[in-house]
């Protein structure tokens, strides 16, 4: 299982991850916020603004604070080291 680092220590398993997608059109509210109605929202800000909303094939939705460009390029930089190991 391959961990990526969303921010501020916390981890998402990726091949758990559906989507990772930025919140600023109104679809993407609208799939938080059902979400947090249903309590499957989890919050990775640490009271930050949430740059990125990341889907989960759990149907759990995490906010985080890094762009959805920062995690893929965390998740490129874990993948080039474990395909060095």
């Amino acid at each position: 299982m391959t961990l990526v680092n969303i921010g501020f220590g916390n981890l998402v398993a990726l091949d758990r991850v559906i989507s990772i997608v930025s919140p600023e059109s109104a679809p993407v509210k609208r799939i938080a916020q059902k979400a947090k109605e249903k309590d499957m929202l989890i919050d990775a800000t640490f009271g930050r603004k949430g740059r990125a909303v990341i889907v989960m094939d759990s149907g759990h939705v995490v906010l985080s604070q890094m762009t959805p460009d920062m995690i893929m390029g965390r998740l490129s930089e874990e993948t080039e080291v474990a395909g060095h190991e």
